[in-house]
């Protein structure tokens, strides 16, 4: 099962376009509202999350999802739920994925030492022990980071291409974009 976790003030396109284009995959995915099943996005778009943190018990997620978006980011770097989740995630080898100001969240839970790592301009002295790249997305090992908000159709893509194979995301992209 894949989590995407969601909280107050969260970057609702870094959340919705790759959840959308997941499902579209044939995916399984559940969001995850932390404290509350309807979650606020930091530009005022309400979204009702699957299930509530205090329901969240997976100890062996195919992913998890990190919108970024302020205070968002902020919030689930808050939550011990979401900690543990990610903590549990990458001690099974699980994929984790964190987009625009999420993957500081990665950095302060010391999961980027020596990984190649990207975030949204600004954050880059929370990426505790990466090596700051210049891609907009970057696949190294289970660790999945992406820019931000402009990057969210092709990280999606990427989590698509990693998780179903090169084709179901070439299919998915021409499905999307009209080339």
């Amino acid at each position: 099962m894949i989590y995407f976790f969601l909280a107050d003030g969260f970057e609702e396109v870094e959340a919705i376009c790759p959840l959308d284009l997941l499902r579209r995959a044939g995916l399984e995915v559940k969001t995850v509202g932390i404290g509350k099943r309807e979650i606020v996005g930091a530009h005022g778009i309400e979204i009702r999350a699957d299930m509530l943190d205090s329901e969240y018990c997976d100890s062996a997620p195919e992913l998890i999802f990190l919108p970024g978006g302020m205070p968002g980011t902020l919030n689930l770097l808050a939550s011990d739920v979401v900690k543990s989740a990610v903590l549990t995630a990458h001690k099974n080898n699980a994929y984790i994925a964190a987009i625009c100001a999420a993957p500081m969240i990665l950095g302060e839970l010391g999961l980027l030492q020596g990984k190649e790592a990207i975030c949204y301009p600004g954050f880059e002295d929370k990426l505790r022990g990466a090596y700051l790249s210049d891609k907009r997305t970057v696949a190294d090992g289970k660790i999945l980071t992406a820019a931000g908000m402009g990057v969210a159709l092709d990280f999606g893509l990427l989590i698509v291409s990693i998780l179903k194979g090169e084709d179901k995301a070439k299919e998915l992209r021409s499905a999307v974009i009209a080339d």
